[in-house]
């Protein structure tokens, strides 16, 4: 059972990592690239909508796919009783949703071809919501294999169809933003249908039953994780909006900050998928009341490794990855350059909150959580109006890398005060030196070569050594937690 589950886990984080970045650094920039080059700001009106989608994304599901696959699971004909009602209210949800679009796109004084996208793009939102619902039946079956294909089929589809598009020379009209959210439409709508059948096929077709009553308490308790991705998600999406809303140049200024805001979506989903490795790990020794700290520590050394030595070789090669990815040059090469470096001190933020806040989600600390939430909105909003204006893009990109900085700090001070998490000297030692060590490199940049990218790959696997020798890399302990799953 074990093995099986290793297995699946491993078949899991190789579909997301490879597929899924390359869809967003190959795919996603390559329209990004062309659109901007030939109508300037038309990507950057794109990005600012598709940033007010996600923020109100939340409002689609309210956890009910997790209750979902707990029914089915716990279930010996692995049926949910609550199929129905849930996806009744989903209904609801998506009615909800769409007046919460609308009613913001009205409020930002959308144009009638912006409210065409936020059409479009909303649609794409409601079809994932309900994936990933049909998804949760296939989990709660324990069919992962399944689950792991479906989870990445629609990037598949993107990916395959863009490519014909782009490289493939299949069309003879010019590329359009449109042309894009019609392919993710249709990667999304074909993706619905496969899981629907993979569920139907299962001859585990769920009852068909009227409302249930004990779906209102679940949606009841689900509010405060709901508050808290909403307002997470708000400090993480709406610099996008305010740079197209505040500025003359907007739409501009919102591409030049998605040129780097792609590399930190990309990096990230090594840390998102290893905090959905975390949760439960975190779940079942507080259940048990054992000792987070250790599985802290070695998570905590494990991520933040992996993901400081990919900033710092970023962070050193900004100007040549932003001009070699996106064509540029001049004043706003140097602009781009500059927002995707502060957006890599702002991933080692991100990669904390992936722990820490992981923790406190765990221990069920969503008060506190909302608490710094809340702050982390504010302070955002306030720096992004404070910065914007006068540094547009590198503004934004500021704004949120001091955003995510001090809520990641706030949250590891409140998981250790919380939890009575210990850190070890030697721990916290190894910690010093690899960071300062890191830094130095950076700063001295002793690597001189002709070529910048094997300066990169140099610089990269420098620190890969010095992460494992300082101890804070090992690949027997990222084994160790990937078997603590199933013990």
């Amino acid at each position: 059972m074990q093995r099986k589950f290793l297995s699946n886990l491993i078949l899991v984080l190789l579909l997301n990592v490879l597929v899924k970045p390359f869809y967003i650094l190959g795919v996603d920039a390559e329209f990004l690239k062309r659109l901007e080059a030939a109508n300037p700001g038309e990507y950057g009106e794109y990005f600012s909508i598709v940033g007010l989608t996600f923020i109100f994304n939340i409002f689609l599901d309210l956890g009910l796919s997790n209750f979902n696959t707990r029914e089915v699971a716990r279930s010996e004909e692995h049926r949910s009783e609550y199929f129905s009602s849930i996806l009744s209210i989903k209904f609801i949800l998506i009615f909800a949703y769409l007046s919460l679009l609308f009613g913001s796109g009205v409020l930002l004084g959308y144009s009638d071809h912006q409210f065409y996208l936020l059409t479009f793009l909303g649609i794409n939102q409601i079809l994932v919501a309900f994936i990933l619902f049909f998804r949760s039946n296939l989990s709660g079956m324990l069919r992962f294999k399944e689950d792991s294909v479906v989870g990445v089929l629609d990037r598949v589809l993107l990916v395959m169809m863009c490519s014909m598009v782009l490289w493939g020379g299949i069309m003879e009209q010019e590329l359009s933003i449109e042309l894009f959210v019609w392919l993710q439409t249709l990667s999304y709508a074909i993706t619905l249908i496969v899981v629907v059948v993979l569920v139907l096929r299962s001859g585990n077709i769920p009852r068909v039953r009227m409302f249930h009553e004990a779906v209102i308490p679940l949606l009841r308790k689900s509010l405060p994780y709901a508050l808290l991705v909403l307002l997470m998600t708000v400090y993480y999406r709406t610099d996008s909006v305010m740079l197209e809303q505040m500025l003359t140049n907007g739409k501009r200024e919102a591409a030049i900050y998605a040129q780097g805001f792609r590399f930190l979506e990309a990096f990230s989903m090594v840390g998102y998928l290893f905090a959905g490795l975390l949760l439960p790990l975190f779940s079942k020794l507080i259940a048990k009341k054992e000792d987070v700290s250790p599985m802290v520590t070695l998570s905590f050394k494990l991520i933040f490794s992996i993901a400081l030595v990919l900033a710092v070789g970023v962070y050193a090669y900004a100007d040549e990855i932003i001009q070699a990815r996106y064509d540029m040059d001049g004043v706003e090469l140097a602009n781009s350059a500059a927002s995707l470096r502060m957006l890599m001190i702002c991933f080692l933020g991100m990669v904390s909150t992936y722990i820490f806040g992981t923790l406190l989600t765990a221990n069920g600390s969503l008060k506190e959580l909302n608490i710094v939430a809340g702050l982390g909105v504010v302070l955002n909003l306030v720096l992004n109006f404070y910065w914007i204006k006068s540094d547009g893009a590198m503004g934004a990109a500021k704004a949120s890398m001091i955003t995510q900085v001090l809520t990641a700090l706030i949250q590891m001070i409140l998981a250790i005060r919380l939890l009575t998490v210990r850190i070890k000297l030697n721990d916290a030692l190894k910690f010093f030196v690899f960071t300062t060590g890191m830094v130095i490199l950076v700063i001295a940049e002793p690597i001189a070569v002709d070529s910048w990218f094997v300066g990169m790959i140099l610089l990269f696997s420098v620190g890969a050594i010095a992460a494992v020798l300082t101890g804070m890399f090992s690949p027997k302990e990222a084994l160790q937690i990937l078997r603590s799953r199933e013990d």
